[in-house]
């Protein structure tokens, strides 16, 4: 199916973006301009990944660095401009684009591209919530013998500015480009990892922002309970925020909030929670959806967080979300587990898409 996204998809894509975003996954004001911009200046198109042949090429495109981060800038123009670095690099056209995860700016990561370029957005995510590292979202890539991984990236304030190509190992370009979000203030676009359509269903998510899309709609009209409802999860926990520390490390924003309730709700978080305790007890770790909400209904990132502010905290069943096989790769959870202090990734399954 192709379709073309229009004003009433905004809100709806941003909001179930903005859930799935568990606490990361950008900004919902953000992702409204954004969204608002892409039609403003063309007319993005959304295609079912059964419009394309299996060889055809799509690459993800992303944004990439610590939503705390004091100083930090990605315009659309910069979007535009990573996409352009990475075609010099490519043997072959793109066909496509998808994002990388679900988020508020981040279900909508391509409308902009696509408004410009022509190219259509993929109903496609790498992974259909969102996650820290780069790894989480590249669709086993990692395990591809022989693959070899190219990224075009641009951000920053006009003092901080960068932008560049790089191409070699998945994780050696990932490194150089979240240090390049660093550099720039905090954030980077990113257009990377050209796969064939055919590997991206069988290693994405497809059909995750149509998800998002469907969830905003039932998260606009009955507000987190509705969304919890939808997503077959619950309110697991409310409560006033005690404790709350956030720094920055490695380019992501490295924390933990505690709530004041008799369950002394922990939340641990590597830009998304990754990790609820409650009563002493883990309650859910990711890839479980964990969301925050603020006293007013409204999804609240990890970076807004703050002492005083009462929240409340959902919780869904990974099995109830859009994932990608790489979610149960335990080698992607290592660094996100050193950072943290903590253990939690999920048992290894077997699949045989990679």
């Amino acid at each position: 199916m192709k379709r073309q996204l229009t004003h009433d998809d905004i809100r709806a894509a941003v909001y179930g973006g903005a859930v799935l975003g568990g606490g990361g996954g950008g900004f919902v004001e953000r992702g409204l301009r954004t969204a608002e911009l892409a039609l403003q200046v063309g007319t993005p198109e959304l295609w079912s990944a059964d419009e394309f042949a299996d060889g055809d090429l799509t690459a993800t495109v992303a944004l990439v660095g610590a939503p705390a981060a004091p100083d930090p800038q990605v315009l659309p123009t910069h979007l535009v401009r990573a996409l352009e670095l990475l075609r010099r690099e490519l043997p072959g056209d793109l066909v496509a684009l998808h994002t990388n995860e679900n988020g508020a700016e981040t279900t909508i990561n391509g409308w902009f591209h696509s408004a410009l370029t022509g190219l259509p957005v993929i109903d496609l995510a790498c992974n259909g919530r969102a996650h820290p590292s780069s790894q989480m979202g590249a669709m086993g890539l990692h395990r591809r013998e022989g693959y070899r991984s190219s990224q075009g990236y641009a951000g920053g304030k006009p003092h901080a500015y960068v932008e560049g190509a790089v191409s070699g190992r998945l994780d050696a370009t990932s490194n150089v480009v979240r240090r390049a979000s660093v550099e720039a203030g905090g954030w980077v676009g990113v257009a990377r990892n050209p796969v064939e359509v055919g590997y991206a269903v069988r290693n994405g998510a497809p059909g995750a922002i149509g998800f998002a899309i469907e969830l905003g709609h039932r998260f606009l009209a009955d507000g987190p309970a509705g969304a919890a409802a939808q997503l077959g999860g619950e309110i697991a926990a409310a409560g006033t925020v005690r404790a709350y520390r956030c720094e920055q490390r490695e380019g992501l924003d490295v924390g933990v909030a505690v709530l004041d309730d008799a369950d002394g709700t922990t939340l641990h978080f590597v830009n998304e929670y990754m990790a609820l305790d409650l009563a002493g007890g883990r309650r859910a770790a990711f890839p479980d959806l964990i969301t925050t909400f603020d006293e007013a209904g409204q999804p609240l990132a990890s970076a807004d967080v703050e002492v005083g502010r009462r929240v409340e905290v959902l919780v869904a069943p990974a099995e109830n979300l859009l994932l990608s096989p790489t979610m149960y790769m335990p080698e992607v959870y290592a660094p996100v587990e050193a950072l943290l202090g903590i253990e939690f990734a999920p048992a290894e399954k077997a699949f045989a898409h990679v």
